[in-house]
């Protein structure tokens, strides 16, 4: 067998065996786990009002009654069924902290991509303000932006994306100092090409998969900081069943430990799937993780 004969199975070989780790790697069991906790929920949030067993703010029990078959997980101190408002809490915490990352992710992207290809003036600006907010704890920016706005979810939303945007700014930009010396950007360059469209068409495409993986791993944090700042009094309010409010109903009953069960199993299930899903993704789209 010749030497170009080996070298060509030797690469045939290796090429099936990165399409055979890249397919595993998207049918792990902590991957099928997260596709199946992430559907459940996604159901829930469109068709929870058909699925809930109870009006979640409708007095249907005893007030502060224990898990039973009539009420899985109890009822808390208006007689309300915990389960119930668990499930509708999906509607809240889910929908907001989705929009907030794919905010925080087109903010911060552009800003990035532009900071780190036009330079200059425009990238110290930039970088200079996403390492003002970067220094503070995300929490308490957070908590002192939601405050300053007022409560309410959807300025707990604002606050998640004026805390958020510039991880992905700094991540963005790094991808584009490094992309747009590669040689296609140089070709696009050479053949008189906008500087628009080489940002856009050549070199933020290819910047996207860190972000992309990023993005999913930091959607459970979302989650995690919409409902703390439910939790504090600056998001969901009253009677709305959001999982950190009703948190926090558990921890006025404190002995009534089933008020914050549901919606801490809640919290606890979809941020493991999320993060399971990331790994996945990390390790499918990671070629040298791959080699």
């Amino acid at each position: 067998m010749s030497a170009a004969t080996g070298i060509a199975d030797f690469g045939t070989t290796s090429l099936a065996a990165l399409r055979t780790a890249r397919s595993s790697a998207w049918m792990r069991p902590q991957m099928v786990f997260g596709y199946v906790v992430v559907a459940f929920w996604l159901v829930l949030v469109v068709a929870v009002q058909w699925l809930a067993p109870f009006d979640p703010l409708a007095s249907v029990g005893e007030r502060l009654a224990p898990p039973s078959a009539a009420h899985w997980f109890g009822t808390d101190a208006l007689g309300r069924d915990v389960l119930s408002r668990a499930l509708h809490g999906a509607r809240y915490s889910l929908p907001i902290a989705f929009v907030s990352i794919v905010a925080s992710v087109a903010v911060g992207s552009v800003l990035g991509a532009v900071a780190g290809y036009v330079g200059g003036i425009v990238d110290a600006v930039i970088m200079r303000i996403a390492d003002v907010t970067m220094s503070f704890p995300a929490i308490l920016l957070a908590m002192a932006v939601a405050a300053a706005l007022g409560p309410g979810l959807n300025n707990a939303g604002i606050a998640i994306i004026i805390v958020w945007w510039p991880i992905y700014a700094r991540l963005m930009r790094g991808q584009v100092l490094s992309i747009k010396e590669r040689e296609h950007v140089e070709s696009a360059v050479a053949i008189g090409a906008s500087r628009r469209r080489i940002l856009f068409r050549h070199i933020i495409p290819h910047a996207s998969t860190p972000t992309l993986v990023n993005a999913t791993m930091d959607l459970g944090q979302i989650v995690l900081l919409v409902a703390s700042l439910s939790f504090l009094g600056l998001g969901a309010l009253p009677p709305t069943p959001e999982w950190g409010a009703m948190i926090t109903e558990g921890a006025k009953n404190f002995y009534q430990p089933w008020i914050a069960a549901a919606p801490g199993l809640a919290i606890v299930s979809i941020v493991l799937a999320i993060n399971f899903i990331g790994d996945g993704l990390r390790d499918a789209l990671d070629v040298k993780a791959r080699r």
